[in-house]
């Protein structure tokens, strides 16, 4: 029994492999470079080349598979699938019968495909095949994408909106939780919203890496305004900095509302920001 994980050297994906190697499932590993992924991933992963941008790439990587992590985008750009419907066919003739997604938005195309999927699945011929979407609010490993260079250099946080509320997940917590899905059951047809234990400020993230890192971080509160010229000033296109400003700045309800959805999923607390910390604090010290 063979479970395909797809985005596998991505920040989730790895450790989506690690929680099914250790569980003792024999795991195959989705990859537009495989060189990247069999330094990265387990020995005993199967790697096998495809991509999600190109469903007739996916055939061989979904032979003989009976359940699937799959993400919602593909490419370094992050761009949404638009063949999601091909995917899921693909999926239902290999003959896979589960299937996390993570990113789900049940607008999206691979969304509606499973949807579709799974109505089919109630007629005469039905495809057996169960969904699972995992929501996770902001991931813990943006704050490494986003402050590590400006800490080590500077040892400062430049960032707007201070007192904005985050209910950050760990990211080992949303594969935690994928691999649950994938190896048990009662999940299908559910969305699962997936957040940390706490939700925490700005201003409070960057006191909890200063205790892990043992650093004197300073937090800069920047302006409107300034953030949208630093921001710009990383190369960073307008419609990638309006979206920041209205996600940092409007966080919606969701994002900084805690919910016990992994420990229900998991059998275990999730991790709190301060765990992460620890773990990554090397790659904050000059």
């Amino acid at each position: 029994m063979t479970i395909l994980v797809t985005g596998a050297t991505g920040t989730v994906g790895r450790l989506v492999v690690d929680e099914l190697v250790r569980a003792g499932r024999q795991v195959r590993a989705l990859t537009r470079d495989s060189a990247r992924a069999s330094e990265l991933l387990p020995a005993d992963v199967e790697v096998v080349a495809g991509d999600l941008a190109d469903p007739g790439s996916l055939v061989a990587a979904f032979d003989g598979v009976t359940a699937a992590h799959l993400i919602t985008f593909a490419g370094d750009d992050y761009a949404p699938l638009k063949r999601g419907d091909e995917i899921v066919e693909l999926a239902v003739k290999a003959g896979v019968r589960k299937v996390s997604v993570l990113g789900g938005r049940a607008d999206g195309p691979l969304e509606r495909a499973l949807a579709a999927a799974g109505k089919h699945a109630t007629a005469e011929h039905a495809t057996g095949l169960e969904w699972t979407l995992l929501n996770p609010v902001e991931f813990m490993s943006n704050t490494l994408r986003w402050w590590a260079g400006s800490v080590k250099a500077h040892g400062v946080v430049r960032e707007p909106f201070g007192d904005r509320l985050s209910a950050l997940v760990h990211e080992a917590d949303i594969a935690a939780v994928a691999a649950a899905v994938l190896t048990g059951e009662g999940h299908g047809g559910r969305t699962y919203t997936l957040t940390g234990p706490e939700a925490l400020t700005t201003r409070e993230k960057v006191r909890v890496l200063a205790e892990a890192t043992g650093l004197d971080i300073t937090f800069t509160e920047l302006t409107e305004q300034e953030a949208r010229a630093e921001w710009r000033s990383h190369g960073m296109g307008e419609e990638t900095v309006e979206f920041l400003v209205q996600a940092l700045g409007n966080t919606p309800e969701v994002g900084y509302t805690v919910v016990p959805t992994v420990e229900q999923v998991t059998g275990r607390p999730a991790r709190p920001f301060a765990q992460w910390a620890a773990e990554h604090a090397a790659a904050f010290r000059p």
